[in-house]
């Protein structure tokens, strides 16, 4: 298990941008692959990136490719999603997940420890 901490969320305007963080407590943050779900109210939690223990390989949802940008930083234990051309329906809970496998995924049940989410709203 991983102690995750999302920051970085919001209100932005369509179109705008916004750059969520996620910091890891464990020390071998370096061997877990990562990812980013999202929740809008009423829907089920659903992928939005997922990157490897390198950062070498990574995945996204069609809904947010061109416009996101999944990224890790191992020395500082923190996994990035920058968002851009943000869409009215972007607006949900973000949440960090991790996989204590060095291996990509895009199933929420592949992940093991879960940060606590972060809203992002993003007005039409």
């Amino acid at each position: 298990q991983v102690q995750l901490v999302e920051s970085g969320g919001g209100l932005v305007q369509a179109g705008g941008s916004l750059r969520l963080s996620c910091a890891a407590s464990r020390r071998t943050f370096s061997s877990y692959a990562m990812g980013w779900f999202r929740q809008a109210p009423g829907k089920e939690r659903e992928f939005v990136a997922a990157i490897s223990w390198s950062g070498g390989v990574t995945s996204y949802a069609d809904s947010v490719k061109g416009r996101f940008t999944i990224s890790r930083d191992n020395a500082k234990r923190t996994v990035y999603l920058q968002m851009n051309s943000l869409k009215f329906e972007d607006t949900a809970v973000y949440y960090c997940a991790a996989r204590s496998s060095s291996g990509i995924a895009t199933k929420s049940a592949d992940f093991g420890s879960w940060g606590q989410g972060t809203q992002v709203t993003v007005s039409s």
